[in-house]
């Protein structure tokens, strides 16, 4: 059976393909492979620019040649490497012989020996995996994020002078705006954001067990360490590590997991508010001719661009969480359990990244419901007691939280009627009571 959308097991690789596609040439096996190319040919490079001795006269020109392995990188060359792989049944060693292959078609074959020349596989794949980490993340994940970061600012200053009534405990509270509401998560969202760019895509390169053996040994005169120090801070453009192990130790990619959970974390938090609103009545959604809310009931607009965000998050966050909890622990100079676990760091960004286009199409629908708001407001004059009594403290007015206690906590609906009712009764100046009457449920939204 063929693989396609309808028989993929994943949702990622069937029902959601078309939105998450863009993260394929990054984290699939293909897009691992064209990286771990990509690697082993600057390094190749890298060597030749030492020079090394035995590479003093490899031809420059042909550099051109040994990118364009990368740059051209297609699924015909991917197909070749797995072939390979079924003889070697070592995915790095099938790489080699594949890149060795090309050395003999460009004629020079005399120097294939220096592939991968003291490397071991996770000098290949821990720059390689951080390489496509660090493209996917700043060309497809990082620029959703301030989709999402301008989308709410757009909405929060539109509603910015919008009065709503809050609900602290699920109870009426004192009154807000609804752009300050919204406001709270720009706020959240840009800080989180502003903290996930500032991790550093680590690497590891340095040998069997770090420590450079196969190198130091064959070229001793070498200063290998402060070699590898430019190949990946400065060519691969990636941060490295000088004390590891036979692999990196993943500690900034545990960083990175955990704070792209916290962002998806305060999204599910929003995600859950604009659902309440919509079932508050707070907010209506626009709907396209055709589209359908239920299946069984007609009248229902269902908040699913929400539900479905929120969802994806929740999957998200629990690849997220294992991830940065199991990454930085291996036995002793290495096991391979890192292997399967981070072939899996594409699976939390896609569903990461389907949340996000379902939140951003459900903000796009929202339209707000002013009479809704308007009511709630209206029907809730009981939440201008705190304004009041902070006043009659002001004038020192006699237990005056006791007075509005006594107003508002009974069986019956405080209306505007009883609360004027109420300040006209007080032994206080006309001024006062004039200020005091002056408070609404529309108006006492602080600043």
């Amino acid at each position: 059976m063929d693989i396609n959308q309808l028989t993929a097991i994943s949702p990622i690789d069937g029902r959601y393909w078309r939105q998450v596609s863009s993260l394929s040439p990054y984290f699939s096996e293909q897009g691992l492979i064209r990286y771990r190319v990509l690697v082993e040919v600057e390094y190749f490079i890298a060597l030749c620019e030492l020079p090394l001795p035995q590479l003093q006269d490899f031809p420059k020109e042909k550099y051109a040649d040994l990118r364009k392995l990368y740059e051209n990188f297609g699924e015909e060359d991917a197909l070749q490497i797995k072939e390979i792989e079924k003889t070697t049944n070592h995915d790095v060693k099938a790489l080699e012989y594949f890149i060795k292959s090309r050395f003999d078609a460009l004629q020079v074959a005399n120097f294939t020996e220096f592939i991968h020349f003291g490397l071991t596989s996770q000098d290949i794949n821990n720059t390689a995996v951080p390489l496509s980490l660090k493209a996917g993340m700043n060309t497809e994940i990082i620029p959703v994020l301030h989709r999402l970061q301008t989308k709410l600012q757009e909405l929060s200053h539109q509603w910015e002078a919008i009065p709503m009534l809050a609900h602290t405990h699920g109870q009426p509270a004192s009154p807000t705006r609804l752009g300050k509401e919204i406001m709270v998560f720009c706020e959240r969202l840009q800080q989180q954001v502003h903290s996930l760019e500032q991790v550093p895509f680590a690497g590891k390169f340095g040998g069997a067990t770090g420590n450079f053996n196969a190198h130091s040994v064959a070229y001793p005169q070498i200063d290998w360490i402060g070699f590898a120090d430019t190949f990946v801070n400065e060519i691969l453009g990636l941060k490295r590590y000088r004390y590891t192990t036979q692999i990196e130790h993943y500690d900034q990619l545990a960083a990175l997991c955990d704070n792209l959970k916290r962002i998806n974390t305060i999204l599910i938090d929003l995600d859950r508010d604009i659902w309440q609103y919509i079932s508050m009545g707070y907010f209506k959604q626009s709907i396209k001719k055709g589209e359908i809310g239920s299946s069984a009931m007609p009248h229902k607009v269902n908040p699913i661009d929400f539900e479905n965000s929120e969802g994806n998050l929740g999957i998200a966050n629990a690849l997220l969480e294992h991830l940065s909890a199991k990454l930085p622990i291996s036995r002793l100079q290495r096991d391979l359990t890192d292997s399967t676990v981070l072939r899996n760091i594409g699976v939390p960004l896609a569903h990461s990244l389907i949340a996000y286009q379902s939140l951003l199409k459900g903000l796009d629908k929202i339209e707000i419901n002013i009479k809704a708001i308007h009511e709630d407001l209206e029907d809730n004059w009981a939440v201008v007691a705190e304004g009041i009594q902070t006043i009659l403290r002001r004038e020192g007015y006699p237990k005056p939280y006791e007075a509005l206690k006594e107003l508002t906590r009974t069986n019956e609906k405080i209306s505007f009627s009883a609360i004027t009712a109420f300040i006209n009764s007080l032994s206080v100046s006309d001024a006062v009571k004039e200020e005091l009457r002056l408070i609404t449920p529309f108006n006492y939204t602080g600043i």
